[in-house]
């Protein structure tokens, strides 16, 4: 082998794990929001993170900032892997954990909310990056007091909806559930698991039901969703990445289905999302889960930034190698 093709294909492990490398830290990027009923995240979005117009989304922005809700669909934990509960304190359900979004976590009962019935529901989840995945929709407990931080024990322990792999419509996942009955004030709390990502995804939607305990409700603005032209005129704003992975979207647009329907003791996947007390410990285990359908964990990208560091050294060592060879033969050839 000469110099000149001995550099090049030095030259070629030497790029080789940096490409790797950079492949392996890329973020996911799955994102979105619950629309119906509307989050609290994407009311305060629509109402415009730099002049909001309810008394509760000022005190959100006040809190976390404008630039939270200008990403209002990225309320994500990325390695949750089905252990929400786990991850994620008590008080902290509607930020996930997350003090980008501490504002959407302030105990109020004036944040803007939807009308929900009891009975059967379409519900609508907007996907500005789609991807496979689960959903489950947990109502709150009667007597759920608005004014005290959100815990996991103040949800039912059983997700009144849940739906695997729903269809888009319009850039909106759809599916049904039944709600059950309540009165008053509530909030229904979404999370969508990623099957092939160990990401997900969270929402709190205030919601107000008829009944004899809608009088005592205090009154609140009616929660708005964005619209698709304010999404699209805003998203030079938004630091979150819309291009997507694993190109799922065609599959998703095109699939007639109504998705899979879950019930109760079907799988892991309710008793591994089950709303329980917690004191937001034991991230590292749920870290080091594996999805079905991923085929890795979080500590992938530091196997391949280990790997590649070994490609380089190789590389380094095989350069030095052949340089010294090239500097033998010269002088033999004098």
């Amino acid at each position: 082998m000469n110099t000149r093709r001995t550099v090049a294909t030095v030259a070629a492990l030497g790029i080789a794990p940096l490409a790797l490398t950079a492949l392996a830290a890329s973020p996911a990027a799955a994102h979105g929001s619950m629309t119906d009923p509307v989050s609290r995240v994407s009311a305060c979005f629509a109402e415009g993170p730099e002049s909001p117009q309810s008394a509760a989304c000022k005190a959100a922005v006040a809190a976390s900032g404008a630039q939270a809700f200008y990403d209002w669909n990225e309320v994500n934990i990325a390695d949750a892997a089905g252990k929400h509960r786990e991850i994620i304190p008590d008080g902290k359900l509607c930020s996930a954990g997350r003090d980008k979004y501490k504002g959407l976590d302030l105990p109020r009962a004036d944040w803007p909310a939807s009308e929900l019935a009891a009975g059967k529901h379409t519900f609508r989840y907007k996907a500005t990056a789609p991807h496979k995945g689960s959903f489950e929709l947990y109502v709150t407990k009667d007597g759920y007091d608005p004014s005290k931080p959100l815990k996991w024990s103040d949800l039912e322990s059983e997700p009144f909806a849940k739906v695997t792999d729903p269809k888009l419509e319009n850039g909106e996942y759809v599916f049904d559930g039944t709600v059950p009955n309540k009165s008053g004030r509530h909030l229904v709390y979404s999370i969508w698991q990623r099957s092939d990502s160990p990401e997900a995804f969270y929402t709190c939607s205030d919601v107000t039901f008829g009944g004899g305990g809608a009088e005592k409700a205090p009154a609140a603005p009616e929660a708005e969703a964005p619209s698709g032209e304010q999404i699209e005129a805003e998203a030079d704003k938004s630091t979150v990445d819309h291009s997507g992975h694993g190109g799922d979207h065609a599959e998703h647009a095109d699939q007639g289905a109504e998705g899979t329907e879950g019930t109760e003791g079907s799988g892991d996947t309710a008793t591994a999302n089950e709303p329980k007390v917690n004191g937001g410990a034991e991230k590292a285990t749920a870290a080091g889960e594996n999805l079905a359908e991923t085929g890795g964990d979080s500590t992938t990208p530091y196997l391949a930034i280990g790997g590649a560091a070994a490609l380089a050294v190789g590389a380094a060592a095989l350069f030095g190698s052949s340089r010294r060879r090239a500097a033998t033969g010269a002088r033999h050839g004098r």
